[in-house]
């Protein structure tokens, strides 16, 4: 079994900054993708930020030019550093991961952190 843990979350002011963890723990062969997901209140669940194995990385236009992900392959973690913040990233973030694990063979399976909640006040 697969565990993610996400960490960082809190209640900011407008412009204020804040960084996220999520440490992948449990039965990891490797790790392929991983990402950031945020669901605001009464929305759907978004993509935020990617970043592939090799390090390539994609943002939601939203979040462009102020979030920043980031991954350190030796601790199978991803971060997200979160610069600029506005009330409307506002959000519970769960981090994502594609992870390689082995069963009867090698398989990759989806996992899924609890989520962090992000206030950000105005």
């Amino acid at each position: 079994q697969v565990q993610l843990v996400e960490s960082g979350g809190g209640l900011v002011q407008a412009g204020e900054s804040l960084r996220l963890s999520c440490v992948a723990s449990g039965s990891i062969v490797s790790i392929n993708a991983m990402a950031w997901y945020r669901q605001a209140p009464g929305k759907q669940r978004e993509l935020a930020a990617h970043i592939t194995s090799g390090g390539n990385t994609n943002y939601a236009d939203s979040v462009k030019g102020r979030f920043t992900i980031s991954r350190d392959n030796v601790k199978n973690t991803v971060y997200l550093q979160m610069n600029s913040l506005k009330p409307e990233d506002t959000a519970v973030y769960y981090c994502n991961a594609n992870v390689f694990v082995a069963r009867v063979r090698l398989e990759l399976h989806d996992y899924w952190g609890q989520g962090t909640q992000v206030t950000v006040s105005s």
